[in-house]
């Protein structure tokens, strides 16, 4: 690889890509926001054993924080949370032109049709019941989004 560069690069110092730039920068990041800590624990143990890193909030104001200090590639949102629902955090997520592309999907022991639409509506990519929660599911999914 140095002799590539050099000669490439005619004794110039042009930035040579590394194998642990380039694995790091494929992993995505993930954020999950849920009030329960054994939720929120199983949901990042699922995550991070699909070799996403993941980064956990406990309410949706938390999480609205946590999406302005770092990047994001998905958003993994409850929907019954303290100071700032997971409907709340999908549409000021939807209302911001910073994250307004950002995936979100809504794991949430809601399942009436009415939260589902409103899931939805407020801009959700997906609509997850904890009843029926099953982690492959939630896994392919994500893999469709990002």
């Amino acid at each position: 690889i140095k002799s590539a560069v050099t000669a490439a690069g005619a004794g110039t110092s042009a930035p040579v890509p590394t194998t642990t730039v380039k694995k790091t920068s494929t992993r995505k990041n993930i954020l999950v926001a849920e009030d329960s800590i054994t939720s929120r624990m199983l949901l990042k143990n699922i995550l991070e054993s699909a070799g996403y890193n993941v980064r956990v909030a406990v309410d949706g104001l938390d999480g609205w924080v946590l999406l302005n200090e770092e990047p994001f590639d998905l958003a993994v949102l409850d929907v019954e949370m303290p100071r700032m629902t997971g409907f709340e955090l999908t549409g000021k997520i939807r209302e911001s032109q910073k994250f307004e592309h950002l995936p979100v999907i809504l794991v949430t022991s809601l399942e009436s049709r009415e939260d589902r639409e409103k899931g939805i509506d407020v801009g959700a990519d997906a609509y997850i019941v904890k009843s029926s929660f099953d982690q492959s599911n939630l896994i392919e999914v994500i893999k469709k989004l990002v």
